[in-house]
């Protein structure tokens, strides 16, 4: 992973973090556990990186709760 998915994945977390009122500790782990941050997040920066934050959030949010990390 280069510096600039690094910093990416880091603002994604913290982000998260903020928009779900969890620990970035706890959004890692779901994250991670999930397989969303590897199978998608990282492979996907390319085109993640252009969207809004807004919309980032939201595309995150709605992939974690079909893969039941979130409530629906």
């Amino acid at each position: 992973m280069d510096i600039k998915t690094l910093e990416f994945v880091t603002y994604c977390i913290s982000k998260l973090a903020q928009v779900l009122k969890m620990s970035q500790r706890e959004v890692y782990r779901r994250l991670k556990q999930s397989g969303i941050l590897y199978d998608y997040i990282v492979p996907s920066y390319d085109v993640l990186h252009t969207f809004s934050s807004r919309y980032l959030m939201e595309d995150i949010t709605d992939y974690m709760r079909e893969k039941g990390v979130l409530p629906q």
